[in-house]
Order: C-alpha cells, then structure tokens, then sequence
C-alpha cells in the first residue's frame, strides 16, 4: 500500500514537472498580410523559424499569413491591443497615424528597396518616433520604386493619366491625383480582381507586385515613372507586453535576428523587382518610358505632395522640414 501510495505521489510530481516544462514554453502568434507564396511572407517565416531555432524552442510562434487572422490595416492595432502578438503590415494603410515615417513614402525617386529600406531605418533609428509606443517595433522595411501600371492605356505623359482610376493608397493616392488622376484606395490583396473585371484602369505598384501578387497577368503597360518613384514602408512589431514579458536573453537575441533580416528584406524587394519585371514582359506586358522632358513635369506636379507632408508633419508637431531633408541627405 505505501508502494503504491509512494509511486503515486512520484508519478504526480513527474507530471508536475513535465507540465511546468511545457507551459514555461512562450508562444507567439504572427499575422501578415502577404500570401504565403510571396517572398516577403516566406521571408516572415524563415525569421520565425530562427527565433525558434536561436532560442532553443523557448519561443514558439504560428504564423498567419494572407490576413487569416488580421486584415492589413487591422494588423498595427491588432498586434497592440493583443489580437495578434507579431505583425507585419503597411504603415500607409492608416495615412495620417504615423506622421514621421510618413514621410519616407514620399515620391522622391527612390532607385531600390535597399535604398528604401536604408532610409526607412535610418529614420527610426534618428528619430525614435513616438507614434510607434503602443507596441515594441521589431524593425521597418520598404520596396523598391512604385510605378504606375495600366491594363489598356499607355501613360507616357501626365495628360495620359487624365481621369484613369488607379488603385492606389496612402502617398501613391496622392500621387495618382496630382497627376490628374482618380485614386482607388484598397489593399493589394483586392488589386488583382479589380483589374481583372474593370473596376479600376491601373495600379501603381513596385514592379514586384507583378509577379508576388500576380498582377502582370491583368495589366499590360508599366511607365518607367522613376523620377517619382514612391516607396511603402512595411513594419514588423510585437506587443509590448508580450515583448516586455521575454527574458534579456531573448530579447537580445531577437534583436540581432532583426538587424539580419532587414538586409534579407531589402536584398529581397530588389530581387522580386528583377523578378517582377520579367514576369511581366513574359505575359506580353511593355515598358512605356517617360519622353524627354516630362520628368520634370511629373516633379513638378507632384511638388506639392512633399509640400504637404510637411505642413501636416509640422501640425501634428513634427519638423516636415527636417524629416523630409534628413530623408534627402540618406538616399
């Protein structure tokens, strides 16, 4: 009887112990709004794995892709108030939250997304933006130059985008406008149908977008529009508590993963433009470049977009000024 009894009390101890090792384990959900197909959602994916890997399995994280557990513009307040502990989104779906890292989308004729990418951390790192504070910002991201891409018409001239319906948002809705034509605001995951079926005329997009997301099947021109090349900035973050909650240990080794994999991004978004642009031209799709002298026509007329940044910048209590000049001097 005291056997039994003594072999009881050890069997419960030993559950004790397993169940203390199994619950001590930190699970994470992640959600994106990228496909899983798409680079940038595989690239999500290796950095969970690593995570897991560099911290011994102490961190366990499942991964939500396509917006299965948050659309894009729900993610940011998503991951802060905890339905989601890590998320991937696009600053620009919520124009106006983030008045400083707004200003890194502006169509100052980015050449790369390592460019973009360099800027946009750069900006993070120089200026500590408070608009970031309900969550733990892991790091930014951003794409190379957006352009505008039409399903019928060729646009070689501002007078081409007169009245287009262009899918577009955040800085490149502005875009769109100021140069005569009507901005849709909508997320990429609605873009390929919408040209498909002629809710809208075009996208402006980076050349990526072509191949990531599909759409060279239903568009047929590309401008070569780079003189105001925009670009969008992408942010990973995490919910403050939950970071708030990991050891020092792993905190730090998060840290080091992130410094890693902004340079996987930035090396990728270049990568995917290649890619983009070739699986554009294979399904017929031309290149429509700017003629001589429209350039400077298309700076002009999107002048005031940047003029407008930073008066909105400067009422929000941000030096527009500086953001957009610091952004100049590191491009």
């Amino acid at each position: 009887m005291k056997r039994i009894t003594f072999l009881t009390i050890l069997g419960f101890c030993f559950s004790a112990i397993f169940t203390f090792t199994v619950s001590a384990k930190t699970e994470f959900t992640y959600a994106n709004f990228f496909p899983p197909t798409h680079v940038q959602s595989q690239l999500a994916e290796s950095w969970i794995k690593e995570v897991e890997k560099r911290t011994n399995g102490e961190i366990s994280i499942k991964y939500f892709p396509a917006g299965t557990l948050a659309k894009g513009p729900q993610i940011y307040d998503g991951v802060a108030t905890g339905l989601a502990d890590i998320g991937m989104t696009v600053l620009a779906y919520t124009r106006g939250r983030f008045p400083i890292s707004e200003g890194i989308d502006l169509p100052l004729g980015y050449e790369s997304g390592t460019q973009a990418t360099k800027v946009a951390n750069a900006v993070l790192n120089k200026f500590q933006p408070e608009e970031f504070n309900d969550t733990r910002l892991m790091f930014l991201h951003a794409h190379g130059p957006g352009l505008i891409h039409t399903t019928d018409k060729k646009v070689a001239s501002i007078e081409d985008m007169k009245g287009l319906k262009i899918r577009a948002h955040g800085t490149s809705g502005l875009i769109v406008g100021a140069l005569g034509g009507s901005p849709v605001g909508t997320g990429m995951g609605e873009c390929y149908q919408m040209l498909q079926k002629g809710v809208v005329e075009g996208s402006m997009h980076p050349a990526e977008a072509n191949k990531g997301w599909k759409l060279g099947e239903v568009v047929k021109y590309m401008t070569a529009n780079h003189p105001v090349g925009y670009t969008t900035t992408f942010a990973v973050m995490m919910n403050k508590d939950k970071w708030n909650a990991l050891s020092p240990q792993n905190q730090k080794i998060i840290k080091e993963i992130n410094e890693e994999w902004i340079e996987k991004h930035a090396k990728a978004w270049d990568d995917i433009d290649v890619a983009g642009i070739e699986f554009f031209k294979s399904k017929g799709g031309e290149i429509i470049p700017l003629a001589d002298g429209e350039a400077d026509r298309w700076k002009a007329a999107v002048a005031p977009i940047i003029d407008g940044y930073i008066k909105k910048a400067n009422e929000k209590g941000v030096d527009g000024k500086v953001v957009v000049d610091f952004i100049k001097a590191n491009m």
